[in-house]
């Protein structure tokens, strides 16, 4: 099996989808909860249906028809939308997948969509390991140094928000949707 442009292409969709159903899925929670809009949570019978719920039915979805069908041109791009939808719904809420019960704003949650974001863009713009030269293992010693010191600074501009926002949130939670 190799890996190929067309897996690259595929990645980029998935990546793309990721990315933007996370961003959408913290707005819309925001602002549901900021009361900026009605509530469009799902309740049933009283219980909340977290959107990592609706995540991990399209991701066993999906899962079955790329197994079974083996899509490919358009159907393999509406399969990875959905995929990096699915994925972005569900991790967007890992922390809860620690905490049963925990708050939404979870440093956890956070943490693993910047995680699965930085593996799906490495499928996506990191050269093939059989292409590797010499010379490229001294640009990617380089490239590492840069990735941690800009990780290292993310991670003190994400404790300065957490300081900053984290009260807001805590009273947007507390105060629960209309």
């Amino acid at each position: 099996m190799s890996w190929s442009e067309d897996s690259r292409s595929t990645a980029r969709v998935v990546l793309f989808t990721f990315l933007l159903t996370f961003v959408a899925a913290r707005v819309l929670v925001y602002c549901i909860m900021a009361h900026d809009i009605p509530d469009l949570f799902l309740h049933v019978g009283g219980t909340h249906v977290h959107h990592l719920n609706y995540g991990i039915f399209l991701l066993s979805f999906i899962g079955a028809y790329l197994l079974f069908v083996q899509p490919v041109g358009r159907w393999l791009s509406i399969a990875a939308v959905i995929y990096g939808a699915g994925l972005a719904l569900t991790f967007d809420e890992f922390g809860m997948w620690l905490h049963l019960g925990g708050s939404y704003w979870q440093r956890a949650s956070f943490d693993a969509v910047i995680v699965v974001a930085t593996a799906l863009a490495l499928l996506v713009y990191a050269p093939r390991f059989s292409t590797w030269r010499q010379h490229l293992f001294i640009g990617a010693a380089i490239s590492s140094l840069v990735v941690v010191i800009f990780f290292g600074l993310w991670t003190r501009a994400l404790r300065y928000a957490d300081r900053s926002l984290a009260p807001r949130f805590q009273q947007l939670e507390e105060q629960g949707p209309k």
